[in-house]
This record gives C-alpha cells, sequence and structure tokens, in this order.
C-alpha cells in the first residue's frame, strides 16, 4: 500500500559534531564548557519519539544519498566548498561567522544532508509519496553562497529548489520558512527570481538583526516575490495563524505552486531558549495542516519539509511529531504531556494589535504586486 508521506533521515546527521559551547557561543574565558544548543540531541529525540509510538513504520523511510559537488555548487561557490572540505578533513573549524562550529567528517554530513532534499524531490515528483519530512542536520536557511551561518553550512533549501527546477523544470517554487530565525540565505539566493516565491516568518530582530524587514520584498524581477513577515516577541498560535490566512493562504493562491518546500524551524516553541515566542504543538500543527491544504489545491500535494531549528530537546519532539502525523493524515496517538501548562494561554491584547500591524504592513508593501 503507497504512504502519503516520506522520512528522510541518516544516523550520520546526528554525528555532525559542533563541540563544546553554551548557548551559541563557544565555551572557555568565564563560558564554562556545556553543549551547543545546536546538537543531535532534540532531532534524535524526535526519531526516538516516532520510533516510540510506531509512526515510523506507517512513513516510507527513505536513506537519503550525497549531494554531488556540481549540486551543492548550484549556490554556494567553489571557493567555500574547497574551505568546508579543508577544514573538514583536518579536525574541524568554522563554516565563517564563528557560530558555526563543526568537526571531523561534517563536510560528508552536510552533502548528505544537501542530498536529502534532493532525495525528498525525488520521492514526491515521481510520486513515490504525497509529500516528505525531511530530518536534515547540519541545518541550512542560513547559509549563504560564501559563508556559513547560525549553525548552517550548506543551504538545504536553496540547493532543494534549484535542483527542482533544474531535474523537473519546475517555474513556480513557493519557498516557506517558519523556523524563528530569518532565511537570510535562502533570500538572498532567489531575491532576483520570480520563479521563487520565499515567505519568510520570524520573530523581528532575532537572528540576523539586520534582515528580514516588511520592506525587503526583492529586486528587478523578483520584486514582490520576497515577503517577510517579522512578528513581535510574544507572538502566539493565533498570530502565527492570523499571518497565515492574512498573507500566506492568498498569496499562495495566487502564485499556484507547483512544489511547496518548508523551511521547519521548530524554534518558534513556547519554551525554545533562542526565542520569545508562544507557539505550541497545535500551533505547529495547524501551520502544516494549512500548508498541506495549499498543496492539495496546487501541486497535487507535492509538499517537501526540511528540518531546520528547534532548541528545546524536550518540546521539539512533540512539534514535529504533530507536524508529521499533519502531513500523514495519521494519528500517533501521542497527546502534548505539556499541553497542560498552557491551556490557558491567551495572546496579550497588546501583541495581538502588534502582530496585526505588522500583518497590515506586509500586505501594504505587496499590493502593488498580489491582490488583496
Amino acid at each position: 500500500m503507497k504512504k502519503n508521506t516520506a522520512y528522510i533521515y541518516d544516523e550520520s546527521y546526528f554525528w555532525h559534531d559542533t563541540g563544546s559551547g553554551a548557548l551559541f557561543v563557544p565555551s572557555g574565558g568565564f563560558v564554562e564548557p556545556d553543549r551547543y544548543v545546536e546538537s543531535p540531541e532534540s532531532k534524535r529525540r524526535v526519531k526516538n519519539l516516532m520510533d516510540r509510538c510506531g509512526i515510523t513504520n506507517k512513513l516510507e523511510v527513505i536513506t537519503p544519498r550525497s549531494a554531488t559537488r556540481e549540486e551543492i555548487e548550484y549556490y554556494h561557490t567553489s571557493e567555500y566548498v574547497d574551505k568546508i572540505k579543508k577544514l573538514s578533513d583536518s579536525g574541524g573549524g568554522d563554516a565563517g561567522d564563528s557560530a558555526t562550529p563543526f568537526g571531523r567528517g561534517s563536510y560528508e554530513i552536510a552533502m548528505l544532508s544537501a542530498g536529502g532534499g534532493i532525495a525528498a524531490v525525488d520521492a514526491v515528483m515521481e510520486e513515490k509519496v504525497r509529500n516528505a519530512y525531511v530530518m536534515n542536520r547540519p541545518a541550512g536557511h542560513h547559509a549563504e553562497a560564501d559563508c556559513g551561518r547560525g549553525f548552517c553550512i550548506f543551504n538545504n533549501a536553496v540547493i532543494t529548489a534549484e535542483y527542482a527546477k533544474r531535474k523537473y523544470g519546475l517555474e513556480r517554487i513557493l519557498i516557506l520558512d517558519w523556523d524563528v530565525h530569518h532565511g537570510n540565505g535562502t533570500e538572498t539566493a532567489f531575491y532576483n527570481d520570480p520563479s521563487v516565491l520565499f515567505i519568510s516568518i520570524h520573530q523581528e530582530y532575532n537572528f540576523p538583526t539586520d534582515r528580514g524587514f516588511v520592506n525587503h520584498i526583492g529586486e528587478g524581477e523578483g520584486k514582490g516575490f520576497n515577503i517577510n513577515i517579522p512578528l513581535p516577541t510574544g507572538t502566539s498560535n493565533e498570530g502565527y495563524l492570523y499571518a497565515f490566512e492574512k498573507v500566506i493562504l492568498p498569496v499562495a493562491d495566487q502564485f499556484k505552486p507547483e512544489l511547496i518546500i518548508v523551511s521547519a524551524g521548530q524554534d518558534p516553541n513556547i519554551y525554545d531558549p533562542l526565542s520569545s515566542m508562544m507557539v505550541t504543538s497545535e500551533g505547529f500543527r495547524k501551520m502544516a495542516e494549512m500548508t498541506k491544504e495549499i498543496a492539495e489545491k496546487h501541486c497535487n500535494g507535492k509538499m517537501v519539509a526540511l528540518h531546520e531549528g528547534g532548541y528545546s530537546t524536550a518540546y521539539v519532539p512533540f512539534c514535529t511529531l504533530v507536524i508529521l502525523e499533519a502531513m500523514s493524515e495519521l494519528d500517533s496517538g501521542v497527546e502534548d504531556p505539556f499541553n497542560v501548562f498552557f491551556t490557558d494561554m491567551v495572546p496579550i491584547k497588546r501583541l495581538m494589535e502588534h502582530q496585526k500591524s505588522v500583518v497590515h504592513d506586509v500586505i501594504e508593501n505587496l499590493k502593488p504586486y498580489w491582490g488583496f
């Protein structure tokens, strides 16, 4: 029986070594050694929860292949790829911004991470499954063509989209980035490209602090095809879904994507140490359901989700599980054990008015390009 959803991962993803640090800075001096927030733990615990509740066996599990050097260079410069290879072979280093450490062998793992998105595109375009979730690690959306940033080495979303365009001749790809941090690398790649509609919904002034503003809407032929929705600190489920209903859904309906790629960072979650948002597992479920509805309406369900951030090791597994439930239309039988603590949570009125104001500003900037 054909399964709806593929789950793509490799044990190597969990072996990408970010070394010793604390939160997002290296240890040393007065920073006592700990582990970086970007560690294997939250991702491995996703897989553990999936196995424990039995949903893994109900998905089409696919082992990824490594991306080729040519595929990586769809976006990244040859000099940058050489740098990562040389550092990886010699024991490790940093990909460029002093916050993207990696150890020996991470070059090969990053190639495999990019290859996960490629394997997902093949699976959905060849209709082996309707959609796919990739447990990418290292993540990708911050990586620029010649520089790694924010724990990202190669930009998985950009490479995945370029592969889909080149192999399958796609002319309209929607990349939706709901990671709490702005997808700066993905934005850079397609800022002048009308064939890719990039939408980033993120916490304002988080990371990078100088990117992701409402008036950053693309340039040249790509003007209007780059959409930033920078939501204020404290935005809850209601604020995210408001942005979906007022901006993302109507624009997607006009764009009519042939494929949807989601940069699925579960770091807007209420317990994340690198954000101040208040999204619960139910919020992620609804965002995934609404995205899946766009895919079903316009591209026969073709949707690829790439795992990005998410740093609460306890809570990310439950947020990711409900996304998989929404995509696969399966019921794992797992209830969010943390929801007892926020069942009465309501958005602060002042914050909700700020959220609406931001969304209104987004719409005003886009009116010359999209019908509202």
